[in-house]
């Protein structure tokens, strides 16, 4: 069956802004896209600078590359192709979702992503609920691997968030997307299965590891999280700061925080310094930004955790960091960050399921965090399955 090019072009902008709206929900900052995806834009007007992006031996960019190692957080290929050229950033986190370079729908690379993973589909099944499933792994995958040829380090591949407690779903669907990578020429050790970090997402993500899969445990929110993710063997967590900043305004009312102070930083810290004294291998990297101190601040969170093992950051701040010419502090030092470790050791290094539920019920902020970081998701796939189920009966 013909593809229509105009009914493809349609679908494509639908999920172009799609995922541009799911790739806001990890950060508080810019995105190219104009389209209809609501959000608060903190970059200045005009062109993004060349300067910018060939950031100086000297610049924020540079000491945080020093000491931290960068992730970009987008899906616009351009952005990442002038990011990874500079040299300070390896590795790319992404969403499905992203299929398309930033307010360029109807571009004939993106167009060609989409086009194969339905054409990808439509080969291996004629059921169209499997058609449709199978498109959306492929259609992450092809925009991994396009990702892959631009950073020479971990691209982050999420498992359909409608998943995230099912955990025998979550293994098959993961399985083949690393499947997909493989038959494209890209070893497993270079992606990360994105999986939220619920109970069902960190069991899964103890048997993949045990397979080779490497797993990038997602929405974490809380301590409780942090360390079973750890105990289980992820490879690598990814807490969210500036989420749990949000939380606590709202909780408590105050929105200026001094940056060591600021809720997320000092979650992200505990989480670090924990790993840290009892010799867990899993890397602690922050996502999602928000100003401690507000407007005019917005490298607060990341200046204050300056030193963590890596970090994802959206191109709107890693642009700031490239023009920033100030000394920037390292503020974490695993040693020291070792020393400072208050807790004891969880559950004798094996938290049971019953303890994580219990935890995450005490934790307010880690529960209800999670569940509106997955009804955000899980709304988004919906719509984008949508648009495609739309193309296979076209």
């Amino acid at each position: 069956m013909s593809f229509p090019t105009k009914r493809l072009a349609r679908v494509v902008s639908l999920v172009l802004a799609l995922s541009l709206c799911v790739s806001n929900r990890h950060w508080v900052g810019p995105q190219v896209f104009t389209g209809s995806c609501a959000h608060t834009s903190q970059r200045s007007s005009g062109p993004r600078s060349r300067t910018a992006v060939t950031a100086a031996a000297e610049s924020c960019l540079a000491q945080l590359a020093s000491m931290t190692t960068l992730s970009i957080d987008t899906g616009d290929l351009t952005v990442i192709k002038e990011y990874a050229e500079t040299g300070l950033i390896t590795d790319a986190t992404t969403n499905p979702l992203f299929v398309s370079q930033a307010g360029l729908s109807g571009d004939p690379v993106y167009v060609a992503l989409l086009e194969d993973a339905i054409a990808y589909a439509r080969k291996s099944s004629t059921k169209e609920d499997d058609v449709v499933e199978l498109a959306m792994d492929k259609l992450a995958v092809n925009l991994g691997v396009a990702i892959s040829k631009l950073v020479s380090g971990y691209i982050s591949t999420e498992v359909d968030p409608r998943l995230s407690f099912n955990k025998e779903e979550t293994l098959r669907r993961a399985r083949r997307i690393i499947a997909l990578y493989e038959e494209a020429g890209i070893p497993r050790s270079r992606v990360l299965i994105k999986l939220a970090a619920t109970w069902e997402g960190i069991a899964a993500m103890k048997e993949l590891e045990s397979e080779g899969i490497t797993c990038n445990m997602t929405l974490v929110f809380g301590f409780a999280q942090a360390v079973a993710a750890a105990q289980y063997g992820a490879r690598l967590i990814s807490p969210f700061p500036g989420r749990i900043l949000d939380f606590h305004k709202k909780l408590s009312g105050k929105d200026i925080w001094e940056p060591e102070k600021d809720p997320g930083v000092v979650a992200v810290r505990r989480m670090y310094s924990y790993y840290k004294r009892y010799g867990y291998d899993t890397i602690c990297m922050p996502a999602s930004w928000r100003p401690s101190r507000g407007a005019g601040h917005d490298l607060d969170e990341i200046e204050a955790l300056a030193g963590v093992d890596r970090m994802t950051i959206p191109p709107g701040l890693l642009e700031q960091l490239a023009t920033g010419d100030y000394v920037l502090e390292r503020k974490l030092q695993p040693e020291a960050c070792a020393d400072e470790c208050p807790d004891e050791e969880l559950f004798g290094g094996a938290m049971s399921e019953a303890d994580f539920r219990l935890l995450m019920n005490q934790d307010a902020c880690a529960t209800e965090k999670t569940a509106e970081g997955l009804r955000a998701f899980i709304a988004d796939t919906d719509k984008l399955e949508a648009a495609i189920r739309e193309k296979l009966i076209a």
